[in-house]
């Protein structure tokens, strides 16, 4: 009989805080999600502790192309001669030539922070690479995945159905749950960082999520958790609240760095209304993310902005 488990890999310099998973199925295994080339020792010590050779792994899986998730990918798929890289087939292009990704990253970073952070993104083989369509699968070792497309977070973005071990791996799409954060009932918030978010898409995927009925769900940050109706409903509501100040924002007249300013406000507010117990230091966890969230609603203020004010032709 085929034994089937999956095994979370704690693969940030920041404990607990982004994940990859190690799924195994008989003989076979894959690995969801690849961080980046400075958790690779990671990953290949969390295949060996399962008696697993490099080579006995079948596919690298990455939800979507952002470099927390899939910037490792071109090492890992070094390290594992006979997997096959599975992605959205937005993120596929960019994964088999990552020019874009690296030069946009490096403008924002520079070269020297960005090797830091991410180290070297090198172009991985389109013969080894396969973009999986909305609802298709793939096997593996008896199991079935099923990829399915959740934008909102990204619009490059899917979620791996699991249900050989009723479990869902989300990537973004299903929110940050941090366990540090889970001392005094659940928090989970969404992550609305630039340049994708869409309100609307984004409660569609939660749900498509949700109505899968699995036991578990596991968010690239982090881990796994059973109580996927109070997730889901937490998140719908910090999405209400996003998408109404994407409206304010785009109705407003204020610079981009007073929205930035408002939005970053608005974020604290709103996870100290959901969260009343987060303290100091737990809003420090949560600074980076307020950050991006902040700025990705600001960027879809600012598009929508511009396209009402754009001439008509």
């Amino acid at each position: 009989m085929t034994t089937h488990a999956r095994f979370t890999i704690d693969a940030d310099v920041t404990p607990r805080f982004t994940a990859c998973y190690l799924r195994v199925a008989g003989d076979e295994c894959a690995f969801i999600e690849a961080h980046t080339v400075h958790a690779l020792p990671r990953l290949m010590a969390a295949l060996d502790a399962q008696g697993k050779r490099p080579e006995q792994v079948r596919y690298v899986i990455v939800t979507h192309a952002h470099l927390d998730h899939a910037a490792g990918a071109s090492a890992l798929m070094a390290a594992c001669p006979n997997a096959t890289l599975l992605a959205h087939p937005r993120a596929a292009r960019h994964l088999v030539d990552p020019g874009k990704l690296v030069a946009s990253a490096t403008a924002v970073y520079g070269a020297e922070r960005f090797a830091a952070l991410y180290g070297t993104i090198s172009p991985i083989a389109p013969d080894r690479v396969k973009a999986m369509e909305d609802g298709s699968s793939v096997e593996l070792g008896g199991a079935k995945l099923t990829f399915l497309h959740t934008s909102g977070h990204a619009n490059h973005h899917f979620a791996v159905d699991d249900p050989t071990i009723d479990t869902v791996f989300t990537g973004d799409t299903f929110g940050l749950v941090y366990p540090a954060l889970q001392h005094h009932g659940r928090f989970a918030i969404p992550s609305t960082s630039p340049t994708n978010f869409d309100a609307e898409e984004a409660r569609k995927s939660i749900d498509r999520v949700a109505h899968l009925r699995r036991a578990a769900v596991c968010p690239t940050h982090f881990d796994a958790w059973t109580d996927v109706d109070v997730i889901a409903q937490q998140l719908r509501r910090f999405i209400d609240r996003a998408e109404q100040w994407v409206d304010e924002a785009a109705g407003s007249d204020d610079t981009a760095e007073a929205i930035e300013k408002r939005l970053r406000g608005a974020w604290t507010d709103a996870i100290h209304a959901e969260a009343p117990h987060l303290g100091k230091d737990d809003l420090a966890l949560l600074a980076l993310d307020i950050e991006l969230n902040a700025q990705g609603l600001a960027f879809v203020a600012a598009a929508r902005r511009a396209k009402k004010h754009a001439p008509s032709s």
